[in-house]
């Protein structure tokens, strides 16, 4: 299915620094946000990742590792803009994942 990517336990899904044009949703396994070598997050079946390639223009924040053998939905920009016109709860999801992460990284910062 083009519309589905398939990645093995270990695989990247996508790397710090590169250019990015779609997030993905989890649809099966689990994967794990890294910075600097350092796991942030393990994110699983419905949550998305690297969204903030979608957001702006700049490389991506993080990498993303397939913990598990995954399946995923790449979304390009464009199904993106279409998903928040067409169901604006999808944009306040985003928004949420966003904050959640934010406020993991300032909890981090506080006590390091």
């Amino acid at each position: 299915d083009p519309n589905q990517v398939r990645k093995r336990a270990g695989d990247t899904i996508v790397e710090q620094e590169e250019k990015g044009s779609f997030m993905f949703y989890i649809e099966r396994g689990s994967a794990q946000v890294v910075f600097n070598d350092q796991i942030l997050e393990t994110a699983s079946v419905g949550d998305i990742v690297g969204e903030m390639a979608l957001i702006d223009s700049d490389p991506r924040s993080a990498s993303i590792v397939a913990e598990t053998d995954c399946q995923l939905i790449p979304i390009s920009k464009w199904r993106f803009l279409h998903l928040v016109r067409k169901h604006p709860e999808f944009s306040l999801h985003v928004m949420q994942v966003m904050n959640r992460r934010l406020r993991k990284m300032n909890e981090r910062m506080a006590t390091a």
